[in-house]
Order: structure tokens, then C-alpha cells, then sequence
């Protein structure tokens, strides 16, 4: 007999896949976040190994985890990308901090202050022609950069402020387990 969703006592598939809307840092920020990666890391006695530098992100909106790729989100997504019309801003990060929502598995970031307003209006704006696609928007949006994980929860600390000119957003299938993100679709900011 084979397994189907949604019968009592059969658990349902695991996801593989996930879609979000991010941004990526250029190159030489991409750099300087590891540098203080490292450096917070050494400086905080943290045991959490840092990210790999090209997988700095900012999340801007979680499109949900799936079996495989579903192509009609995947559609709808782009469509999505392609309708928001923006003019690049710049994005601020000052300051240090984690979540403490997983038990010895912590997310330490970099945040910002008034350095993220524009960002949050962006998050905002897409979130918008998300739903007019028919795709369900975050609610819930704290900018940060994920830097590593730990068992340490570190309060928030002034750090120098690291800073970059978004001037574009990419819609990435994320393989879950794997520390692999795929390029969907992206869109140059010029608006």
C-alpha cells in the first residue's frame, strides 16, 4: 500500500524545498559580514561555525516549504517580481543580536535601526504584489542577516555599522538540508 497525505497514521511527505524572496549583499559587503562574523565569533567565545559568505541573506518573504518544486508558485512569484517597481535604497546594519527561539541552536544576526526603514517599506511593497498574485505576504518582518547559529543567546551590541545600496531581489528555491539556494528570478531596482 502506498503512503497518501492526509490518512490517519500516515505521516505526510518532507519537505525538500523552499521558496523565499531574498536580497544578497554585493561581493565586498558579503566580505566584510563574514569579517564580522568571525570577529564576534572569536570575540563572544561563540561555537557556531559562520555561514558560507554567498549565503548572506536577507529574507524578505517565505513563499512556504514543499515536496519538489510547485511550479504554479514558482509562476506566480515571478509574476510577482516583475510587477514591483522600485528605486534602489540603501540598507544599515549596526548592531548585533540573537533570537532566542531554538534552544541551543540560536540565530545570532546583524540588525539595524533607522538603517532598515526603507527596507521594511520595500518588504512592504512586495508583500503587497504578493497578494494581488494570490501568494501569502509575511506578517512578522525583522531585517537581519543570519550569521551563524549557537547555543549562546547574545544580547544586542552596537557593532560598526555595515551598509550596501540594494539594486536588486531575488526569488530563490532554498534545498533544505542541503545549504544549496537556486536562483529562480531576479530584479534589477530602478524604479
Amino acid at each position: 500500500m502506498t503512503q497518501q497525505m492526509g490518512l490517519p497514521g500516515f505521516d505526510p511527505p518532507t519537505p525538500t524545498d523552499r521558496l523565499m524572496f531574498l536580497l544578497y549583499p554585493d561581493a565586498a559587503t558579503a566580505e566584510r559580514i563574514a569579517a564580522e562574523a568571525r570577529r564576534l565569533k572569536g570575540a563572544l567565545g561563540l561555537r557556531g561555525a559562520p555561514l558560507l559568505t554567498e549565503r548572506f541573506h536577507i529574507t524578505l518573504h517565505h513563499l512556504g516549504d514543499y515536496v519538489g518544486l510547485p511550479n504554479d508558485i514558482v509562476a506566480r512569484g515571478r509574476e510577482t517580481g516583475v510587477a514591483l517597481a522600485h528605486a534602489p535604497f540603501d540598507v544599515t546594519l549596526d548592531r548585533a543580536v540573537s533570537f532566542a527561539n531554538r534552544p541551543g541552536n540560536n540565530p545570532f544576526t546583524l540588525q539595524g535601526g533607522e538603517g532598515v526603514e526603507t527596507l521594511i517599506d520595500f518588504q512592504k511593497a512586495l508583500g503587497e504584489k504578493m497578494a494581488r498574485t494570490k501568494l501569502k505576504p509575511d506578517k512578522q518582518f525583522v531585517p537581519h542577516v543570519t550569521l551563524l547559529y549557537d547555543g549562546q543567546v547574545v544580547p544586542a551590541q552596537a557593532i560598526d555599522p555595515i551598509g550596501w545600496t540594494v539594486d536588486r531581489f531575488v526569488l530563490v528555491q532554498s534545498k533544505l538540508g542541503q545549504t544549496q539556494h537556486i536562483v529562480l528570478g531576479e530584479w534589477g531596482l530602478n524604479g
